[in-house]
């Protein structure tokens, strides 16, 4: 039985691929409908059948048409108008230029825990929407649609996907394939500004909590001292939680491969005591799966989402710790060019962020050197 429905925007990005192909079509325009492949490729067709035979034909992807312009383009075509035809065009599809080309020459560059992210980010979103267009069909309207849907349910998530689709686009332009960048004018969505850190009471609370967990389940020892670590190193996750003890020296971690290449943590005692104490067992790990060592430790978020909530900061997220971290250097006083090591990062641009901390100290040397000005005109207007 056919399947039909009220088509709109929404309920189109909401089809999913089956094993066959299978078609929906729409109850306001007669005709009209959408045919979804197994490959997740969507596009509108039209079943036209004047003059006694059926004749079908395709309007256009549904990622780069709205339903009104296809309800347009049934229209023009029950009219008399001109039948649709499909572009003949030697640019190739998005998808076969990324398993071609770009996968040949920027894919195969990444890291492995990148190209994680890629794929997924392909396989779940982009390849769907652009994966049956030439390239230079896909125009800045397009990703406007498809990134202001993905933003409706992620904006972070969306703007993850958007640099990925920004690169691809950027490397068809080096190849010729399109004449400029279509994604390079897309706004991404504003990002969570960190204005938040840790008090001094929150910061015993968290560690009061994660001794109490492990109190409750040991087995949960590992995990809480990963965020334990993470709190006083200002270290990502995934730098801890595949942390080698091939990397870990006496004072310092030499971490091979971090988010910005190879790069070395300096250990305070209160990190050296927590790795000090991890047994050394036949595994490369530093924190090794309890089920099999021979891979990381599992994520820890479980036992983060329950210590947050007991220690009442259940608005802090794991990665938080590594900005807390970096907001206690710069109150401390420690420079920006210091801190910026201290993270790891490459350029101290990246440290900026934490500038903000500092404000109270800058207001209170500006008050000072107001008062010190004061004197200097007072003592000059009395002589």
């Amino acid at each position: 039985m056919p399947r039909r429905m009220r088509l709109s925007d929404r309920n189109i990005a909401r089809l999913r691929a089956e094993r066959s192909e299978y078609t929906v079509w729409d109850t306001r325009t007669a005709g009209l409908g959408v045919r979804v492949r197994p490959s997740g490729h969507r596009a509108f067709i039209h079943l036209d059948s004047r003059g006694g035979s059926s004749k079908r034909h395709t309007l256009g992807q549904a990622t780069l048409m709205t339903v009104e312009e296809a309800r347009a383009g049934c229209f023009d075509i029950q009219s008399g108008g001109l039948e649709p035809q499909e572009p003949a065009s030697t640019v190739p599809l998005f998808r076969d230029f990324v398993e071609g080309a770009w996968k040949s020459e920027c894919y195969e560059r990444l890291k492995p825990s990148t190209r994680r992210g890629v794929d997924y980010r392909l396989e779940r979103q982009l390849l769907p929407a652009f994966g049956g267009v030439p390239l230079d069909r896909i125009d800045r309207r397009s990703i406007h649609l498809w990134f202001d849907r993905c933003s409706a349910t992620a904006p972070g998530g969306a703007n993850r996907t958007l640099d990925v689709l920004r690169q691809i686009m950027s490397h068809a332009r080096v190849h010729g394939h399109v004449v400029t960048n279509p994604a390079s004018g897309v706004r991404r969505n504003p990002g969570r500004k960190f204005n938040r850190f840790l008090s001094g009471d929150e910061i015993r609370r968290l560690h009061d909590e994660l001794d109490r967990c492990v109190v409750e389940r040991p087995s949960r020892s590992v995990q809480a001292d990963i965020i334990r670590l993470l709190s006083c190193t200002g270290c990502r996750l995934g730098e801890i939680r595949t942390l080698e003890w091939r990397e870990v020296g006496v004072r310092t971690l030499d971490l091979a491969d971090s988010k910005t290449g190879p790069r070395t943590v300096y250990l305070n005692s209160r990190a050296r005591e927590i790795i000090g104490r991890q047994p050394r067992i036949n595994s490369p790990y530093v924190f090794p799966s309890p089920h099999d060592p021979s891979q990381p430790s599992p994520e820890t978020r479980q036992v983060w989402y329950l210590v947050r909530e007991r220690a009442g900061i259940a608005d802090m997220r794991l990665h938080d710790l590594r900005h807390n971290f970096a907001s206690h250097a710069v109150m401390r006083g420690i420079s920006l060019p210091t801190v910026a090591r201290l993270l790891g990062h490459r350029k101290v641009s990246m440290t900026l962020r934490y500038a903000h901390v500092a404000d109270r100290e800058v207001e209170e040397a500006a008050e000072r050197v107001g008062i010190a000005m004061a004197e200097i005109m007072t003592s000059g207007a009395g002589s």
